[in-house]
């Protein structure tokens, strides 16, 4: 007897139990690993390794053990489907519920290309809570076994969300007749009773269950051991920083004995690294996991998965600081045992000729094309996550390891940086897409001969089933309807692919979260306010205007000689480039923010989703603002502000090639491939 567990998943009853709900410890988790014959790589072949971080994986269908919420009936599956509401969806950087389709149309991509090697650069779980753990462990597991590949994943700050579990769970799950119901596990404030008033939103009594708890390094370790973590029996090679063997003396034995998670533990203080790194006075110092590892799965290949999570004591005394705004600004001063075993790896990898590719969750070098202090000058140094960003001193201290080439995530954006050493040492870091957001895609690298390397981003435009859960999401918006409450876009639920709907969740995440969140008030306002006319319009106006005032000044002013004037200095200008003056009042404020979030999440990606129309019209508008700009004085003008979002547009726009490229790894050059 079979069930259809999801397209290309079909699964044996009798085998790994459908959803997450009856897989067992790690023995029941260990794949047969079919390894990749050496000779293929050693007579010049070509070697596919696709890289999917920021999966977020929420196992939707899963069913809890202890049986405390039975989930929705989706009448598509026939399951009961467990999900997070569309509300939370909106406000959050990541899809929450269709990331599980998108994953499994990602690893179904990847079998037609027939890759082998799949890494998967951190946050591959939601929270690291049991249930989701349960069923991403079942799915890899099925790919393995099924299409003979290997997984490789190095940990996010969401897998774990701390070094060690703790009790955890969500508030916004959806529950019954669209109201979103709090799951969480005991231990938690909100099990206890103690949750304060103003965050029990719901009408819906709290669900308790241990199936939501955020799980520690040892328990994510081990349900996922098959996958990296662990040495398993089809591996060249495979080693820790805390290994005292090399590839010369290396046994299957010797691997496992010395990959206890036990013996995978370091010294960290407040101040930085303990152990033999520690400094007199360093306190608050405690012994945490730290999960890196060195795989060869090819003759030839080393992959380095490098866990680059931090977490800083806190200076009370009490557990750990997250992990997400440290990244490798912390690895060089608190996890210094593992920058120094990334050098040592590269120059083994070097003279015993491996090809090494690193990767990790967070990036290693500057991902807004160079744009970062433009940023913090216009919105701040706490937008933007700038606080995720690597120094650059940091970024170069990367490039000295002489690590050539790093994929990572964390940022879900598509970007390419390049960082150089004093010493002419060259780091590409690749920033890869997530499968839960906007653009939803993965990376393939394909190692060729002469130590080149080509780039390649797979976008998942359609994905099967992507819809399924469209109903639960309209039995919410009817419920806030009804209550009168605030309202997310109910056209995201007529979209007709996936890359259609992650583009409504960029539109809905720009209005609800980016605007109010990062954009100054005065200039948040008179953007909303204004159409590309009426930009056009201010840019040719004779007398500054400064940003603050303009929304009270405009009904007046376009009454203004001043604006007549101006208005037919820019038709003039719309008709030397092929417009009318009208055409640029086919977009508004809110639709350049929208671009503007395109463009600096997917960099050449957003091009298909941007009209060339719309996008001469913003390069206009950019020659104009900065001409004027440079005529006036004060940062706070019309031209100065909105210029200054129009020159990063154009900046988000002209990276480094981010879509398809060839890397020459002996000198770092880029070859744009893609049309």
């Amino acid at each position: 007897m079979q069930f259809k567990y999801f397209p290309g998943f079909v699964l044996a009853a009798a085998g790994i139990a459908l959803g997450i709900s009856a897989c067992s410890e790690q023995s029941a988790l260990t794949p047969v690993l079919t390894a990749i014959p050496a000779a293929e790589l050693a007579a010049g072949q070509e070697l596919q390794i696709a890289f999917m971080p920021d999966i977020h994986f929420h196992d939707i269908y899963a069913n809890f053990s202890d049986g405390a919420f039975a989930g929705l009936p989706n009448s598509q599956s026939g399951k009961h489907a467990t999900i997070r509401s569309m509300a939370a969806q909106l406000k959050s950087t990541r899809l929450f519920n269709e990331n599980y389709f998108a994953l499994l149309a990602a690893l179904d991509d990847a079998a037609a290309r027939g890759i082998k090697l799949i890494a998967l650069p951190g946050d591959f779980s939601d929270d690291g809570q049991p249930l989701h753990i349960r069923g991403l462990a079942a799915i890899l597991q099925h790919y393995s076994d099924t299409y003979g590949m290997q997984f490789f994943a190095a940990p996010g700050n969401h897998d774990p969300v701390r070094p060690f579990s703790r009790p955890a769970g969500k508030s916004d799950y959806l529950g019954a007749d669209g109201y979103e119901q709090p799951i969480y596990s005991p231990g938690s404030a909100a099990c206890a009773d103690t949750l304060p008033a103003a965050q029990s939103h719901s009408k819906l009594s709290t669900i308790c269950s241990e199936e939501v708890k955020e799980l520690g390094y040892q328990e994510i370790m081990a349900q996922l051991a098959p996958f990296g973590f662990y040495p398993q029996p089809g591996y060249i090679y495979w080693e820790t920083p805390y290994s005292d063997y090399t590839e010369h003396n290396y046994s299957a034995n010797l691997a496992k004995e010395q990959a206890t998670y036990k013996q995978r533990q370091y010294e960290i203080c407040l101040q930085g690294t303990g152990g033999r790194y520690k400094q007199p006075g360093y306190s608050q110092c405690s012994m945490v996991p730290d999960s890196s590892y060195l795989v060869e799965p090819v003759a030839g290949v080393w992959l380095l998965a490098i866990d680059a999570n931090v977490y800083l004591p806190q200076a009370d005394g009490n557990g750990y600081a997250g992990a997400g705004n440290a990244g490798y600004n912390r690895m060089f001063s608190h996890k210094t045992q593992v920058t120094d075993w990334i050098t040592q790896i590269v120059q083994r990898a070097e003279q015993a000729g491996k090809m090494l590719i690193a990767f990790s969750h967070y990036p290693m070098t500057e991902f807004y094309n160079g744009q970062s202090a433009a940023i913090a000058a216009q919105f701040g140094a706490d937008s933007f996550q700038l606080a995720r960003r690597p120094a650059d001193s940091v970024s170069n201290m990367l490039a000295a390891t002489g690590l050539k080439l790093h994929i990572g995530g964390h940022m879900h954006i598509n970007d390419t940086g390049i960082s150089r050493s004093s010493d002419g040492k060259v780091l590409v870091n690749v920033q890869a897409p997530s499968l839960a957001a906007y653009v939803p895609a993965y990376k393939l690298v394909t190692i060729k001969p002469q130590q080149k390397v080509e780039v390649q981003t797979v976008v998942l435009n359609d994905i099967p089933r992507y819809n399924e859960l469209f109903e639960h999401y309209q039995q919410e918006h009817n419920r806030l309807t009804q209550q009168g409450a605030p309202l997310w876009n109910k056209a995201i639920l007529t979209a007709k692919n996936y890359r259609e709907f992650t583009n409504w969740h960029l539109s809905e995440l720009t209005r609800q979260r980016f605007l109010p969140q990062d954009w100054p008030a005065p200039l948040r306002d008179s953007l909303l306010a204004l159409n590309g006319r009426q930009m056009l319009v201010l840019s040719q106006l004779q007398s500054p205007l400064a940003v603050a005032p303009l929304l009270a000044e405009l009904p007046t002013l376009q009454q203004s000689q001043n604006w007549q004037q101006a208005t037919a200095a820019a038709d003039t200008l719309a008709t030397e480039v092929g417009f009318t003056l009208q055409q640029f009042a086919s977009w508004n404020g809110f639709d350049l923010a929208v671009d503007f979030y395109r463009l600096r999440n997917a960099g050449q990606l957003a091009l298909q989703d941007i009209s060339p129309q719309r996008l001469a019209q913003y390069q206009l508008l950019t020659r104009l603002l900065a001409a004027k700009a440079e005529a006036e004085t004060g940062s706070d003008s019309f031209a100065r502000q909105f210029g200054d979002v129009f020159q990063l547009l154009q900046a988000f726009r002209h990276g480094e090639s981010d879509m398809h490229f060839m890397l020459d790894l002996t000198n770092g050059n880029i070859s744009e491939l893609s049309q």
